[in-house]
């Protein structure tokens, strides 16, 4: 098969999820509407979290900083696809491709670790309420955030360079509807041995050791609620404080384990792009619907700041 180095390659095409011209206005519409409540439900979160005194607590910190990521997760792939559907052209630029690619790792990596020091909030919250301001300092809060930052850009910028170094055959088409890391390594002639070990290897680390400290927080979390005197208020009190975040951490990495079994059933790349869906766009989208109505500081919050403007 020819073959020709990255240096000559201009651009990809992204399929899409579908090739039918009667469908593009109407895809247009409904991403362009998920696309606006995506973003309008998440930066209401910021707002209300930002004008209100009461909810510059570290839980409420966290989620502000999980909206913000939302937003910039859906960012990075969906106005793409509506420039592309607008002009009904499906070509991306090679920077373009990489770019987007580095982006959606960097943003899901991030709101992996977000989940994770959420978790860890809500762990001394409960079972060391005493000592809860002492240990989730500002300075702690802010630390766990860079941290989280900077693994999450060295992550995606890593996989990135290693993209670098590959040759490209002359099929360029990735059937998807955003540069995945997978597609595009699918599409290369070099070896791409080192990078798919990479890609398992990191998948592993940085998806399963958040995955893993979120389990553990709530082990510890139900074993602390056991623990205490029985107190059906406290224990109300507890699990409505966790269960916004349980639903978002079921919702994330239920989405992304369901494309992860689908792509390696499915035959269908279209269908497997189509899967992709759930994890892209869905869970950004619903967070802020979570948040607001399972948690009742949000919710007043909400109120307090719509009033203000009305």
């Amino acid at each position: 098969m020819d073959s020709h180095n990255q240096t000559a390659i201009t651009e990809f095409l992204l399929l899409g999820l579908s090739d039918d011209p009667d469908l593009q206005p109407i895809l247009f519409g409904l991403f362009l509407f998920l696309y606006l409540v995506t973003v309008l439900g998440n930066l209401l979160i910021i707002l209300a979290v930002s004008s209100n005194p009461h909810l510059h607590t570290p839980m409420y910190f966290f989620l502000s900083n999980l909206s913000f990521t939302d937003i910039c997760f859906s960012t990075s792939t969906i106005p793409k696809m509506l420039v592309n559907l607008k002009r009904q052209n499906k070509a991306i630029s090679y920077a373009g491709c990489l770019t987007q690619a580095c982006f959606v790792l960097m943003f899901a990596g991030l709101e992996n670790f977000l989940l994770a020091a959420m978790a860890y909030d809500r762990y001394v919250a409960i079972c060391h309420p005493l000592s809860y301001t002492v240990i989730m300092n500002p300075c702690l809060c802010v630390a766990l955030i860079l941290v989280s930052l900077s693994i999450s850009v060295g992550d995606a910028l890593l996989h990135s360079l290693m993209i670098l170094r590959l040759s490209f055959c002359t099929d360029l088409t990735i059937p998807h509807f955003f540069c995945e890391l997978d597609q595009v390594l699918k599409l290369s002639c070099s070896d791409t041995l080192v990078n798919n070990i990479l890609v398992y290897t990191v998948t592993t680390l940085l998806g399963g050791v958040p995955l893993i400290g979120i389990l553990f927080s709530y082990i510890k979390i139900v074993s602390c609620l056991l623990r205490m005197p029985s107190s059906a208020g406290a224990t109300s009190k507890a699990f409505s404080t966790c269960g916004s975040h349980l639903s978002v951490v079921s919702l994330f990495y239920g989405t992304a384990f369901g494309v992860n079994i689908s792509s390696a059933i499915m035959d269908s790349s279209r269908m497997i792009a189509v899967a992709s869906l759930m994890y892209t766009v869905v869970p950004p989208m619903m967070n802020p619907f979570i948040y607001s109505l399972r948690n009742r500081d949000i919710k007043e919050a909400l109120k307090k700041f719509i009033r203000t403007f009305t």
